[in-house]
C-alpha cells in the first residue's frame, strides 16, 4: 500500500509561483508513473500532468503546458509539480497520484493523495 501526501498549496496572487511535493511512502516509488490532477468546486477531478517512472517523459494538460513543470526524485521518493505564472482558473484541490502509464485519466490511478488547496487571486 502505497501512501502519498501532499505539501505546498496555499494563497498566492495571479502571476505568482508555487511548489507542490508529493512524499511517497509504503511501496517501491520508482516502479509508478507519477500524476497531478485537480477538482475546483462543482468540477469532476481532471488530470494535469504525469511522469513515467525514470523521469525522462512527460505530459501536461493543454491548459497548463509551458507553464507547469512535473518532475521526480527517486532517491527521495517525491514527485514535484512547479506552477508558475498562476491564473485564478487554476484555483483548485490538487491531488498527487501514482499508478501505471501513460496516467492521462483517472482511470490508471493506483494511489491517491488526500490532496492540498491552491487558491489563486486576481
Amino acid at each position: 500500500q502505497v501512501q502519498l501526501v501532499e505539501s505546498g498549496g496555499g494563497l498566492v496572487q495571479a502571476g505568482g509561483s508555487l511548489r507542490l511535493s508529493c512524499a511517497a511512502s509504503g511501496g517501491t516509488f520508482s516502479i509508478y508513473t507519477m500524476g497531478w490532477f485537480r477538482q475546483s468546486p462543482g468540477k469532476e477531478r481532471e488530470f494535469v500532468a504525469r511522469i513515467n517512472r525514470t523521469g525522462d517523459n512527460s505530459a501536461y494538460a493543454e491548459s497548463v503546458k509551458g507553464r507547469f513543470t512535473i518532475s521526480r526524485d527517486n532517491a527521495k521518493n517525491t514527485a514535484y509539480l512547479q506552477m508558475n505564472s498562476l491564473r485564478p482558473e487554476d484555483t483548485a484541490v490538487y491531488y498527487c497520484a501514482a499508478g501505471g502509464f501513460p496516467m492521462s485519466t483517472s482511470r490508471h490511478v493506483a494511489y491517491w493523495g488526500r490532496g492540498t488547496q491552491v487558491t489563486v487571486s486576481s
